[in-house]
């Protein structure tokens, strides 16, 4: 009875193979949603630890498997090792589109464009046949990109800012966790040369790869991201809150403030931002201002420093303001003191020639 069971389900499931692979990226996806909270948030931080740690020891028993030096256990868990290639690509499917969130939640889409496609694309490529048919190698890559996005999201979490410091620790925590790996395995295998590929080049490559996209500014600055922005005539504080003085129209629901600034003499713009960063982060950022020059482009004018404090769900408020301006093409970017891209916010200043008075909407934060 058990036997025919069984025999009828693995017919299902190859049958029809693709839609449950289907089922499973959704199931994935759908759990990710339900469960993922803040970046900070314990069970989150937990439950990611957990995934690694299955997923390693799969890896780890997988290569064994694949050069006969290990068998799976007579029993449930004989059983069960026949379903490991799709419970490991739920995992790791889950993992990438956790860390996936996490960087478009930070990311400047411009700035950060070719690392999220890249993402994106391995989301999908993840559920593809090819990959689930690949070499061990492959699948330990995606294993490596789990595994320092979770490393390289813990250390700013613990040390409470982010930087070469945090990043360098990441990647080298990354690599202490690969040769660990590669040391048990070398304990029962004699060719150095198989777990050198296996295990090795590809956590290699990838951290090859992160270190060269966070040389260019590629990477978000997780954890840090800006969750509300907007340009107005005026920014008050005043009782624990941020009043914000704006003229925009009701209709024009796609404009948080000014981004259309008409300017009277005498008249200050001012950025308002929320960015939200974990609890007991502390960290200096910086609102750059840019003026769009019509014949040579983008140019840097001031640069604020806004020393931000993390824990609030709603993010760390604070402004910058500018009295000197011309008309024409603004752009403010938040960026980290390394220059790294957190959001941007382009604008255009008219000049306004009216003497009447000017009716202001007030937003209190």
């Amino acid at each position: 009875m058990y036997a025919a069971a069984k025999e009828k389900v693995l017919e299902t499931y190859k049958k029809h193979e693709t839609r449950f692979d289907v089922l499973f990226f959704i199931c994935g996806f759908i759990f990710d949603a339900l469960l993922v909270t803040e970046i900070d948030h314990l069970f989150s931080i937990i439950q990611q630890a957990v995934y690694l740690i299955i997923i390693a020891s799969f890896l780890h028993h997988e290569i064994l498997f694949r050069l006969h030096k290990w068998r799976p256990p007579q029993g449930i868990m004989g059983r069960l090792w026949g379903y490991r290639n799709p419970f490991l690509h739920f995992l790791l499917g889950t993992l990438l589109n956790i860390y996936s969130l996490f960087y478009i939640k930070s990311a400047s889409l411009v700035s950060s464009l070719v690392f999220l496609l890249l993402m994106v694309g391995l989301i999908f490529a993840n559920e593809s046949h090819l990959i689930k048919q690949a070499k061990v190698s492959l699948k330990v890559g995606l294993f490596s990109i789990c595994l320092f996005s979770y490393i390289s999201i813990l250390f700013p979490i613990i040390l409470g800012f982010i930087g070469w410091t945090t990043f360098g620790l990441s990647v080298a925590t990354t690599l202490a966790v690969f040769y660990l790996q590669f040391w048990f395995l070398e304990r029962k295998l004699s060719d150095k040369k198989v777990l050198f590929e296996a295990v090795l080049v590809p956590s290699f490559s990838v951290l090859t790869i992160f270190t060269l996209f966070y040389v260019l500014g590629w990477i978000p600055p997780i954890p840090l991201s800006v969750k509300e922005q907007g340009i107005y005539h005026l920014v008050q504080k005043k009782d624990g809150h941020y009043l914000l003085s704006t003229e925009k129209v009701w209709w024009k629901f796609w404009q948080s403030g000014d981004e259309e600034f008409k300017a009277r003499p005498q008249d200050v713009i001012y950025y308002y931002s929320q960015i939200y960063s974990p609890a007991r982060f502390s960290d200096q950022i910086f609102i750059q201002w840019l003026w769009k020059d019509p014949q040579n482009g983008w140019k840097k004018t001031d640069r604020i420093p806004l020393q931000i404090l993390g824990g609030r769900k709603e993010g760390f408020r604070g402004y910058a303001s500018k009295s000197n301006y011309q008309p024409g093409e603004w752009r403010v970017r938040v960026e980290t003191a390394m220059g790294h891209e957190i959001s941007r916010l382009d604008f255009e200043v008219t000049t306004d020639a009216g003497t009447e008075p000017r009716n202001f909407t007030v937003h209190e934060k």
